[in-house]
């Protein structure tokens, strides 16, 4: 088997998450208390206690995901798994930072400032009600980029993530983004909706948040990752770093190209995709891009040891 190992990115939180590794393993809970450090308040507490509503806020899911991924991740470490045994790491949108994390590229300190820091600044970028994301059904990538462009006319509205085959999501602003609701509707989408998000992720508005990071990614160490990242604008590896850190400011204005990430890895002989952290969203889809390969999610105790004898 070759690995890929694949972090998850929001939309992936819920209210618990985590928890059960920090009660069973000292290792996952010595993460939470090192976030929890970096952040300077119980960030873990939000995470296993909720509401959903400021678990979900932009500046607290992103270092949330991100800790629940390198608990589960420093579990399985324990348990005797090297993240060098896996062929490459790559990470959806904020899982970026925790494949970077896991990889030796950055502390888990460091990644939870920064995504703190990116969480406030995406969400400060575009004024509230301004911007908006819609999900693509149905579609394929160039008809779904067709749509945007037709509905553009003049203000932002492109193609921000590429998930996977007939699911785009679009990013831009508000009037644009309905507007190619219809249109798409018209192409013959089988769905297009509004997303429940609170800023137009991915896309050029975003780009006084892409500043913000530059700042911010310039103050803090970026090693070399222990195995090469494949990152999201690139969907091709990468490991110097000065090119992770210019690729991390690019990701925030630009396209999320998981289809073609995954397709990549498939191609060059990843055939087990190991999800570490909330959620199965990225597996689904592993399994819809790549059909061959095979997944596995880790993310409670159970996955743990389910993980272990796999990977043995």
């Amino acid at each position: 088997m070759t690995i890929a190992l694949t972090f998850p990115g929001q939309g992936s939180q819920a209210v618990g998450m985590g928890k059960a590794l920090a009660d069973n393993f000292a290792e996952a809970r010595a993460v939470f208390d090192e976030v929890d450090e970096a952040l300077g308040e119980k960030l873990s507490t939000v995470i296993w206690d909720g509401p959903i509503e400021t678990l979900t806020l932009t500046a607290n899911a992103q270092p949330a995901l991100m800790a629940v991924s390198l608990a589960a991740l420093r579990v399985l470490e324990a348990q005797g798994f090297s993240v060098s045994r896996a062929a490459h790491v790559a990470g959806h949108s904020l899982g970026e930072y925790s494949a970077l994390a896991a990889a030796g590229s950055l502390s888990i300190s460091d990644a939870a400032r920064l995504l703190r820091i990116r969480g406030t600044a995406m969400q400060a970028a575009v004024p509230v009600g301004e911007g908006a994301m819609a999900a693509l059904l149905g579609l394929d990538f160039d008809a779904a980029k067709a749509v945007a462009d037709e509905a553009a006319e003049g203000d932002v509205c492109q193609a921000a993530n590429d998930n996977g085959p007939g699911q785009v999501v679009i990013s831009g602003a508000k009037a644009a983004v309905e507007r190619a609701l219809e249109i798409a509707k018209a192409k013959g989408a089988k769905r297009a909706l509004l997303l429940p998000v609170s800023a137009p992720f991915h896309c050029r508005l975003m780009q006084p948040a892409a500043d913000v990071m530059a700042d911010a990614l310039s103050k803090v160490t970026i090693n070399a990752p222990v195995v090469p990242l494949v990152a999201n604008v690139l969907a091709a590896p990468i490991s110097d770093p000065a090119e992770i850190r210019a690729r991390l400011v690019e990701q925030v204005t630009g396209m999320v190209r998981w289809r073609e990430s995954i397709g990549w890895l498939a191609a060059n002989g990843s055939d087990l995709f190991v999800e570490i952290g909330a959620g199965k969203v990225l597996s689904g889809l592993a399994k819809r891009i790549a059909p061959e390969a095979q997944t596995l999610n880790v993310g409670t105790p159970d996955d743990v040891a389910a993980a272990i004898e796999r990977l043995a």
